[in-house]
């Protein structure tokens, strides 16, 4: 048993003064093959401990049905850590930020349309519960007064950031009380008094979250726990990308003599991130902007975040400078620290042609089952997700010079009369469109995009889809087909033969190849040519690309692959005039 307490201003594990220095390793992130290389290049930096959040949304994918397995075996992920000698601090909240898709929520919470989120709401509460009487029987056997690796867990995540409901933060504590958990309970939150007078707890250790200037922040935080260790439970080291901005990259110079300063305070801190690893599927989370004045923005599909390990694991300057500042600080050598393991080949699978299509809008039928509505209704009111929606409805004509307004459309529509298209609305660009309508009248069809919901600020129940209808000039449309496309498999994509030429342009389209792998390492998928979309490996979904950045690659890990033959299928959602790919061995993230 390892007993990690807080007294004196300092940290005792079993009794004798100890420091955290951890990092953030987000299981869900990386493929269960490449924890261990994970875990082992986090100790032969000089870390004690990993840390990561646990993603309600991975685990109850749909209510009541949770899932432990593969990604999501956090046990595995867990033990796999105590076994190499780390310490393991895990982080369930309920709500996790994480620039994770709402922020760990599972959509499906949505379908309560009077459910108050991160506060004493009975709905809410219930549902919270059902999880933690799945999730918490699953960690009390690892908490290390019962012989396992876990020495701390988090009751809520920045709270302070969103509301002060003491009562809520007493009911989750009490909840994990109740079920077991007697190891360190903590709150984390920014060094700002509101954040401080709202996410914490009298009797429960307290934590602050911060990038630079740790003499201010560790300051703020002594106005209000005096005696208490100081931690940075998130020394945010690097930063995350959005799509449509710039690639962010910190200095590791500047990072590391942060991290220095930290720990000659005789703070302990964790690194967040440690490995940032990968968004995969539809779970990269977005940024409303309510905090910045900014407008929405979807986090891409990497989260390498420029941290010490590289999204594919690589060591990188940061990782040295960080090592460097440990084995000083400790008084040690750098080749007294345990040895890394050897780097993950990277492979170059050259050109890869698309052989196979379908058109999406022509095979709804085969890919979903759709649903009459009066009006076109999110995502959430028909049990989906994630994925894509298509709304389709007649409209009657004459109409000359009127214009089509989505009204709340969430997040990017595309839109066809009578197949052609027309133009795309973005929820940061909420534009109208001129229609003409023949006299005849014409089908309209809306393809409409999720691209992540808000993980953090006050807007975080972000329904997808049309959220609130659609309308000619003034005129509402109402008597609508809608065709859930969740995609959580390809299968039934009724793939044919490319036609050789194409005169409907800019329409979704599936393509489907495949090449051959003799042996197997790390590549990266580069679509050049290609506009916006989803691509699968084997039906595994790696995640979206863009043509507009800043990332440019996606990372494939080899365990996805197998020798022999792989399959490929993307999902283009404009047009290529090209259907080729490119597998290379060097990632470019902008």
């Amino acid at each position: 048993m390892a007993i990690l307490e807080a007294k004196n201003k300092q940290f005792l594990l079993d009794g004798k003064p100890f420091q955290i220095i951890s990092g953030a390793i987000h299981y869900f992130r990386v493929v269960p093959e490449y924890w261990e290389d994970r875990l082992l290049k986090l100790k032969a930096c000089g870390f004690n401990t990993v840390e990561t959040y646990l993603a309600w949304n991975l685990h109850e994918p749909q209510e009541n049905v949770f899932n432990f397995e593969g990604l999501a075996d956090v046990e595995r992920f867990t033990k796999l850590a105590g076994d190499m000698g780390l310490h393991v601090i895990v982080r369930p909240s309920p709500y996790i930020c994480a620039e994770w898709e709402f922020g760990g929520f599972p959509a499906w919470l949505l379908q309560y349309p009077d459910i108050r989120l991160r506060c004493m709401d009975n709905t809410y509460l219930e549902k919270v519960d059902r999880y933690y009487d799945a999730l918490i029987p699953r960690l009390t056997p690892l908490l290390s007064t019962n012989g396992g690796s876990i020495i701390a867990m988090q009751i809520e995540n920045e709270y302070g950031s969103y509301g002060n409901d003491k009562n809520y933060l007493a009911y989750l504590r009490d909840g994990l009380v109740n079920r077991g958990v007697d190891v360190l309970l903590f709150t984390s939150d920014g060094p700002e008094d509101g954040m401080l007078q709202g996410g914490t707890l009298p009797g429960t250790l307290a934590t602050v979250n911060f990038g630079s200037r740790p003499e201010e922040a560790f300051e703020k935080f002594r106005e209000y726990r005096a005696d208490e260790p100081l931690v940075c439970m998130e020394y945010w080291n690097g930063w995350f990308d959005h799509w449509l901005k710039p690639h962010h990259t910190r200095d590791a110079g500047d990072a590391a003599n942060v991290f220095d300063r930290m720990l000659r305070a005789g703070a302990s801190v964790n690194f967040y991130m440690f490995h940032g690893g990968t968004n995969f599927g539809f779970y990269n989370g977005a940024n409303d902007g309510a905090n910045n004045g900014d407008l929405y923005g979807a986090t891409i599909t990497s989260y390498d975040y420029d941290s010490p390990l590289s999204e594919c694991g690589d060591i990188t300057e940061k990782y040295r400078a960080v090592r460097s500042v440990i084995a000083s600080y400790l008084g040690m050598d750098v080749k007294e620290f345990p040895e890394l393991p050897e780097p993950i080949a990277k492979k170059s699978y050259g050109r890869v042609a698309m052989s196979e299509k379908a058109d999406l809008l022509d095979h709804l039928q085969q890919l979903s089952e759709p649903v009459r509505s009066v009006c076109p209704e999110p995502m959430e009111k028909l049990g989906q997700s994630y994925g894509f929606i298509v709304y389709s409805t007649h409209v009657s004509g004459p109409r000359n010079g009127e214009k089509l307004h989505l009204q709340e459309v969430h997040d990017r529509a595309q839109i066809f009369l009578n197949g052609i298209y027309q133009g795309t609305v973005e929820r940061w660009n909420e534009q109208s469109l001129p229609l003409d309508i023949p006299a005849g009248g014409a089908k309209l069809d809306i393809v409409v995009e999720n691209m992540g919901r808000v993980n953090y600020g006050p807007h975080l129940k972000d329904f997808k889809g049309i959220t609130e209808g659609v309308r000619m000039n003034n005129q509402f449309l109402f008597d609508w087909t809608i065709y859930p496309l969740p995609l959580d498999t390809t299968s039934s994509v009724p793939f044919g033969r490319i036609p050789e030429s194409n005169p409907r342009k800019d329409r979704p389209a599936f393509y489907r190849g495949e090449f051959t792998a003799d042996s197997l390492g790390d590549t990266f998928v580069r679509l050049e040519g290609w506009s916006k979309g989803v691509v699968w490996i084997n039906g595994f979904n790696l995640g979206r690309y863009w043509e507009q950045g800043p990332q440019k690659t996606l990372y494939l890990p080899a365990p996805l692959l197998r020798e022999g033959k792989n399959e490929i299928v993307i999902l283009e959602l404009h047009h290529t005039e090209n259907a080729v790919i490119e597998l290379t061995e060097k990632p470019d993230l902008g």
